[in-house]
Parts: structure tokens; sequence; C-alpha cells
């Protein structure tokens, strides 16, 4: 017990000098430094004592962190330009004690990434990673959260796609794993091509260009050309050539997600999974790549497990991949989409396949300004799955 009393003391005198600053400067009273004095000598004491926990830390953290959020407003309040000390220091610190003590608790370490992401800093946040990845490399959220972050924060696909295939040496299990990577490559390609669409350089709707074009109240920016790119080349169209069939290239048809899942079928060879990919996948309907895609996921699943109600599913929900429910092909396809549906049911329709296809219609009658005629067809059909 001595020992822990001399660390807590020892810890204890190290903010000596950052509490008498901020008594100096009025940011806090003397009252209340006593206050801080008594909660941070109970904090170290208890987790330098034998058998602390890692709530400990992360109690002492958060309350570090409060202290911080006090300190800041005051400061702001009083006009006072900077001070000598930084909390943030203090509360990584006691993050990282915490860390190396209980290196096995993932809770606390992802306490510290979020500090550390709200905080901003990207440093340390980097070192917090490796440390973490080395010591859980089969945990797949881990993984997960870097791609996430490397891509959100930083805007870095290559350490993303980084993180995710060295995770996946290590998870090939984790179906999360799998879906997240294709997921994270679909919101990489839908980010091309709402820059492109921007920039007036995509060739995939014409008509939406032509609105704009017509539209008063938006202004329209202009068209990027090789003139752009390159100022000298006057007579060269090979730049304009190529940011116009930039379209047609493999990556934006998708081939990394149809690598993706193509892998992943290798691993699991499980027609759910195929599913939930298929399911993934259509959240982006507005790319040119989704039905490629979708129908290859459709395909690989009537040729390995023809009967098996997650192949009809896809089956049943392909014709509509990519139609927005406003546009004039849209009732077409929900025509085709039925007849596969009755085509399923004359050969036997298995209760799990009855749910997906409730949820599905449901969730499509609840569109708003949908068409009264297709919202009556989808509620006839609904009462008719419901009938014996």
């Amino acid at each position: 017990m001595a020992a822990a009393s001399d660390k807590a003391r020892f810890f204890l005198e190290q903010s000596v000098p950052e509490l008498k600053e901020y008594e100096r400067k009025n940011i806090f009273s003397a009252d209340e430094i006593t206050s801080i004095t008594r909660k941070r000598s109970d904090f170290e004491h208890k987790i330098n004592a034998r058998g602390s926990t890692p709530s400990d830390y992360a109690r002492y953290a958060e309350f570090e962190i409060n202290v911080e959020a006090l300190r800041r407003k005051r400061v702001k309040r009083l006009g006072i330009k900077s001070t000598a000390h930084n909390g943030k220091r203090r509360i990584f610190f006691v993050f990282d004690r915490g860390t190396r003590k209980h290196p096995g608790d993932v809770s606390l370490w992802l306490q510290a990434i979020d500090f550390a992401r709200q905080q901003k800093a990207y440093k340390k946040l980097q070192e917090i990673f490796a440390k973490v990845l080395r010591l859980h490399p089969r945990k797949s959220d881990l993984w997960i959260y870097a791609a996430q972050f490397a891509v959100d924060e930083n805007g870095d696909m290559t350490e993303a796609r980084s993180y995710m295939q060295r995770g996946l040496r290590f998870c090939k299990s984790s179906r999360a794993m799998w879906l997240e990577y294709g997921r994270l490559e679909m919101s990489h390609i839908a980010k091309i091509q709402a820059r492109r669409e921007i920039l007036g350089i995509s060739t995939d709707r014409p008509k939406q260009e032509q609105t704009v074009e017509e539209d008063e109240n938006v202004i329209k920016l202009p068209s990027l050309t090789a003139r752009d790119i390159n100022p000298d080349a006057e007579g060269d169209s090979n730049a304009d050539t190529a940011l116009h069939s930039f379209d047609s290239t493999s990556a934006m048809q998708g081939a990394i997600p149809l690598a993706i899942f193509d892998a992943a079928m290798a691993q699991f060879n499980d027609p759910s999974f195929a599913l939930d990919f298929f399911d993934m996948v259509v959240d982006y309907e507005g790319l040119p790549a989704c039905r490629k895609i979708a129908t290859h996921i459709e395909e690989k699943l009537k040729m390995d497990w023809p009967q098996d109600w997650h192949s009809q599913a896809c089956h049943i929900r392909l014709p509509l991949v990519s139609l927005e429910p406003n546009i004039p092909e849209f009732p077409a396809a929900f025509r085709q989409a039925l007849a596969n549906l009755r085509e399923v049911r004359a050969e036997t329709l298995c209760p799990e396949l009855v749910g997906w296809v409730k949820g599905w219609l449901q969730n499509l009658a609840a569109i708003p300004d949908l068409d009264e005629g297709i919202k009556a067809v989808s509620e006839s059909v609904l009462r008719s799955l419901d009938s014996p």
C-alpha cells in the first residue's frame, strides 16, 4: 500500500505547477483547485492500488475531460490567450497508463481513440491504432474503424485499403469485414462519381445536365477540358477523351467490389452472405456499377443455389436495381419483379422468403410520393401473402 501511495503522490506532484498557474490566472478558485486535487488523489490511489480495473481509468479520464472542458470555457470567457499547460496531455497520459496496465480491454482503447479523434490529434491517433491493432489483430471492428477513419478524416483510400487487406489476413472468417470492405469501395466509387458530375465531365446522365442548364437558379459549373489540365496542349484532344472514357474503366464499373465478392464467396460459400452483399450494393443504386454487381451476384446464386430462398430473393429484386420509383421505366421493371415472384410462388415459397418479400414491399409502399397504382399493387400482393 505504501508503494501505491508513493506513486499517487509522485503523479499528483506533477500537476502542482499546472494548478498554480490556473489559480494565478483566476481560471479556477482556490476551493475548486482543492476539489480537483482531492478528486485526483482519489483516482490516483485507486489506479495505483492492487486490483484496479479499466473502469477506474475510464472514470479518471472522464473527470479530466470535464476539467479540461471547463478550463477551455473559462479561458475563452476571460480572454486568456494561452496557458503553459495543456489538459489534453494529462488525459492521454491517463489513457496510456490504463491501456498499458489493461491491454486486453478493447473498450478502453476505443475510448482513447474516440477522444483523440474528437481532439483531431491525428499523430497520436496513428500511434494508438498501431498499438491496438498489434495487440488485437483478430478484432475485425478495430480494422474497420481504422479504415473508416483513414477515409473520413484523412481522405486516404490507399491507407484504408491497406487496413482492410491486412485485417482480412487475420479475420478471414469475419462476414462484417468483407461486407465493410465492399461498402468502402462502393462509397469510394460514389464519391468519384459525385465529383465528376459536379465538374460536368460525367457522361452517364445527360438529361440531368440539360435540366441544370435550363434552371436559372442554379449556377452551371464549366466543363473540364484538356486545356484546363494542360494549357500547352491546345490541339490535343486525348486528355478530353481520357476524362470522358474514365466512366468505362474497370474501377468505375465495380471491378474491385466484384473481386471482393468473389473472394468472400470462396471463403464462405454461403448464399446468405451473397444476399447481404446484394443488399449492401443496392444501397448505392445511383451508381452505374450497381446493376452490374447485382447481376453478377444474382447469376452466381442462380448457378450454385437455384432453389435457395436467398437466390430467389435476389432474382425477384434484380429488375428494380438502379431504378428510381418516379421514372417511366419503373412500372415495367416492377411488373417484371412481380412476374419473378409469381414464378417463385408457383414452385415453392418458404416462410423466410415470405418475410423478406413482405419487408421489401412494405419499404416500397412507404416511399413518399410513390405512384398510387404501384402502391395499390404492393398492398394487394402483401394481402395475398397473408392469405392461406
